[in-house]
């Protein structure tokens, strides 16, 4: 399997052109390649504007003053938030890690943090929510990433003058970015040296201080000194992986690149025009309906199918699916996502081993589905039926021993050619969502 060595080779490097400043840790490359054989994850979007029912930017879509929105924390109490179910949820899944929204764009700080007063613990509920799940996950071995904002509607200090967002919040200061990335820092501390083992720190927001995706310009207006945040990030725990929802290329420092509700090599979202890395770890993320946040009018539900095509494509591609969901705001799972998140773990209980370890990018994928790989086998992911007698494998150069349908073990008849692999499927049986074909490799 020459080009599954040579991406795992490159992968170990460890850092791409752009990075060549930064040397990530022996901890940190280990923790890259777990990353990368996870493939599936939970995305938990929540706070005080999921009791509005109209998702997590409702602050400033409605354009609501911060002082009103501030009114939210007074009422805010997830009686029935319970940190095993998420986690149990999750795991029922088959999902593999989780990454929750600390802070979102609104400001509120989902931990007892002591550098603001807008958080959950000022609230009638008045628990520390994120220790409640930090504590689960290491009950349950599910690993915690942590989603912070950089972008911000609701502090003065940011520097909303140069921003695109929040401009109706009711900010009347010019900002103060050192005081504002001074906070960022102290938050950060406490996150990272308070919380345990912290996977992920998941930031968002740097486009808010560029021109929107897809022109000539996208520097930043603001310096976001990047360089001290994610110095701090790698000394507290330099086996942290950090990621940033920039919509550009890795910057100096990133861990894994990831893309936002596209499939890397894609751009149907209008996010995503950034090229996929050949050296870090790729992730994408997407929602189960159209929202990320609680949004009590969205019902525009993905199904198991269409989730477990995307899950299987992003391994294609040799990247993870973070999916996201949205409890409401008394902290309870929808039905609508845990009915289907059973659904999906279902179908992993059967066809997991085709997708965990495994990695992707052994042939550009096809219009018949995507293959996956381990480094004795390889997984052919039919996802739509393929109207010849056949399936043809492009540039398939790893020797194949056998041939044989996943997971009842029929063998199929197949040729080697110097053009690639042909897999007869003469009279298979077609599984939906996906039928799966295993080679065995020698």
């Amino acid at each position: 399997m020459n080009r599954f060595f040579a991406i795992v080779f490159l992968f170990a490097v460890g850092f791409s052109a752009q990075a060549q400043e930064y040397r990530p840790s022996e901890a940190n490359l280990t923790k890259r390649a777990l990353f990368q054989e996870m493939k599936f994850g939970m995305f938990i979007h929540w706070g005080p504007s999921s009791m509005l029912g109209a998702g997590e930017w409702v602050m400033n879509n409605r354009g609501i003053h911060k002082d009103e929105y501030r009114k939210l924390q007074d009422a805010f109490f997830p009686q029935h938030f319970d940190a095993k179910t998420w986690v149990s949820t999750a795991k029922q899944a088959g999902m593999k890690y989780i990454v929750f929204v600390t802070r979102h764009h609104d400001s509120f700080s989902n931990w007892d943090t002591q550098y603001s007063d807008w958080k959950i613990t000022k609230t009638p509920y008045g628990r520390d929510v994120l220790k409640a799940l930090a504590d689960e996950c290491r009950q349950q071995g599910m690993p915690l990433g942590l989603y912070y904002s950089l972008t911000d509607w609701y502090r003065d200090d940011y520097p909303h003058q140069t921003g695109r967002t929040g401009k109706k919040t009711g900010r009347r200061s010019e900002g103060n970015y050192e005081a504002y990335l001074q906070f960022m820092k102290n938050q950060l501390t406490e996150l990272l040296t308070q919380y345990g083992d912290v996977l992920s720190v998941w930031f968002d927001g740097h486009w808010d201080q560029t021109n929107v995706e897809g022109s000539d310009d996208m520097r930043s207006r603001l310096d976001w000194k990047y360089d001290e945040i994610y110095g701090l990030i790698h000394e507290l725990q330099p086996a942290c992986l950090i990621g940033n929802n920039h919509h550009l290329d890795p910057f100096s420092g990133e861990d894994f690149q990831m893309f936002e509700r596209d499939l890397p090599g894609q751009n149907k979202s209008g996010f995503s025009s950034q090229a996929p890395s050949d050296v870090l770890p790729l992730e994408t993320c997407e929602t189960m309906n159209n929202s990320w946040g609680y949004n009590i009018t969205d019902e525009n539900y993905k199904s198991s199918a269409t989730l477990i095509h995307y899950l299987v494509n992003a391994a294609g591609r040799n990247a993870n699916l973070l999916l996201n969901i949205g409890p409401r705001p008394d902290g309870s799972i929808p039905e609508a996502f845990t009915d289907t998140l059973s659904k999906i773990g279902e179908w992993l209980n059967r066809y997991g081993e085709t997708i965990y370890g495994t990695r992707g990018k052994l042939i550009e994928p096809q219009e018949w589905g995507v293959v996956t790989a381990t480094k004795d086998k390889a997984f052919v992911h039919l996802l739509r039926p393929v109207d010849l007698n056949f399936v043809f494998l492009p540039g398939f150069d790893s020797k194949v021993k056998q041939a044989r349908l996943f997971p009842d073990g029929r063998n199929l008849r197949f040729k080697q050619q110097p053009e690639g692999l042909f897999i007869s499927i003469d009279n298979i049986v077609w599984e939906k969502p996906d039928t799966v074909i295993e080679l065995l490799l020698k």
